[in-house]
């Protein structure tokens, strides 16, 4: 045994040998080689089967990307189907004849992000938990005969108490604005009332005689600071009744509105200049010359932050800070433009003027859909989150349904405010309701399916408390 372990050590080390005297090395690349034949040879029949290299199958892609390539993916369209085509808004454009290769990219991507923003509102629709209801007649009935008092024995206690009349018999016309989340009611009388309240709880936060004429209020970022457009100069109060500011550069403001993710107070007033306030830093950032005279007509774009102003000679003209001039000008009426609105898409305009018409205009082509007939001018436009058309006239106030983008037949809720004369409409955030302001106060009405039934909450929440309030400031300074 020693001697065999000896002879063992001291045998000479060499490669091991496999079949034929070859190394594990060499038989090795020997399969591989004969793989890659085999492999080959099979990719030759099946291009032969299928009629030659470059035959096309039945889908029309080379057979050679079925012999052994990968077929390319398909292109994924997430259009959203059926249940987005209430989000988008409109046809797709025509850029095959646009020369500008930069602009033909522009709109592709524009659109693209629009369909997607559709088709993710669409998938996100499971998630609302409400559902707008409208008045519904049976047979021969009309919805616009029924009355007040019908609608609030018909709805529950809540929606009940939303139905009331406020009589200031001495201090007004009234006109009044609601805040963003529809929580908070502004009122202010021709005479100097100021009235700040919470009108869900039915409390009342501040209430001020300031003495003077009174023409238009606007509340700021929240509900803790107002705007009032008074005899001279424009005031900013806050949530006590305590005067914070007098801005002198605005001289006698007939109409103001508040852009709320700018932070800009834009006023136009009898000089036709159209001022821009920023109510963050202080500085008054625009002051555009209209070249139209006195106006007393302005309504705001809420999806582009436009500025709408209705002139006497019968044009609206749109406004931007950043431009010297008119963006657009249209001629809607043969009069004096008396009141505009435009709906929170942003897609139609209202028009009302002295020559008793009432237009709508579209304002993705900015042309004239269809007209209506006020039986006296009409003083004040509104439309609310779901679309819905506020028409005051005289003594008399009418909401119309489906009537922007087609042409209704009769109104959805008449409302005689017997013998008081309407000052101006506003229907509240987020409720079923329309708030009337008239010659001896303030009321308000019950009008079905106006509000918008699921709100975001990080956007304007009605049940908001103090604390969410100061954090939802402190998130939009940093925006700012």
């Amino acid at each position: 045994m020693d001697a065999g372990k000896s002879a063992a050590r001291g045998k000479p080390r060499g490669k091991a040998k496999g079949k034929g005297g070859k190394s594990e090395r060499q038989l090795m690349e020997e399969r591989a080689a004969r793989r890659e034949r085999h492999n080959k040879q099979r990719g030759e029949e099946r291009l032969g089967s299928g009629g030659g290299a470059g035959a096309a199958g039945e889908d029309g892609e080379l057979t050679a990307l079925r012999g052994g390539g990968k077929r390319p993916a398909a292109k994924r369209t997430d259009d959203g189907g059926p249940a987005a085509a209430k989000y988008k808004r409109g046809e797709r454009n025509v850029i095959n004849s646009i020369k500008d290769k930069k602009l033909r990219m522009e709109i592709r991507r524009s659109e693209k992000a629009a369909r997607e923003a559709a088709a993710r509102a669409a998938r996100a629709e499971i998630l609302l938990p409400s559902e707008a209801g409208f008045l519904e007649a049976e047979g021969m009935e009309k919805t616009f005969k029924f009355k007040q008092q019908d609608i609030k024995a018909a709805v529950d206690v809540g929606s009940a108490k939303k139905v009331f009349t406020l009589r200031l018999d001495d201090l007004g016309p009234y006109c009044s604005r609601y805040s963003r989340n529809g929580r908070h009611l502004l009122l202010g009388g021709r005479r100097g009332h100021l009235a700040l309240a919470d009108w869900m709880a039915g409390t009342v936060s501040c209430e001020v005689q300031v003495k003077e004429t009174v023409r238009d209020v606007s509340f700021l970022h929240n509900e803790t600071m107002f705007a009032v457009a008074q005899k001279k100069y424009v005031y900013i109060y806050d949530n006590q009744g305590l005067e914070v500011h007098c801005m002198r550069n605005h001289i006698e403001v007939n109409r103001m509105a508040f852009l709320p993710y700018h932070y800009l107070l834009a006023t136009v007033g009898n000089a036709g200049f159209l001022k821009y306030q920023d109510t963050s830093t202080g500085e008054l950032v625009a002051e555009l010359r209209t070249k139209l005279g006195r106006c007393d007509c302005m309504a705001l774009n809420p999806h582009n932050a436009i500025v709408h102003l209705g002139h006497s000679n019968g044009t609206v003209t749109l406004w931007a800070p950043s431009m010297s001039s008119a963006v657009v000008s249209i001629f809607t009426h043969r009069g004096p433009v008396s009141t505009v609105a435009v709906d929170p898409q942003g897609r139609y305009m209202a028009t009302a003027g002295l020559d008793g018409q009432l237009n709508v205009w579209d304002l993705r082509t900015y042309k004239k859909l269809h007209s209506y007939f006020t039986p006296t001018p009409a003083c004040s436009l509104d439309v609310s989150q779901q679309g819905l058309l506020s028409v005051a006239f005289g003594t008399h106030v009418e909401v119309w349904k489906d009537a922007l983008a087609a042409k209704a037949k009769s109104p959805y809720i008449s409302y005689p405010t017997h013998g008081l004369v309407v000052r101006d409409v506003h229907f509240c955030p987020f409720e079923d309701v329309l708030g009337i302001g008239h010659s001896n106060g303030f009321s308000s009405i019950l009008v079905p399916g106006a509000g918008e039934a699921n709100f975001d909450s990080l956007e304007a929440n009605p049940f908001q408390s103090k604390k969410q309030r100061r954090e939802a400031e402190v998130r939009e300074h940093k925006l700012l």
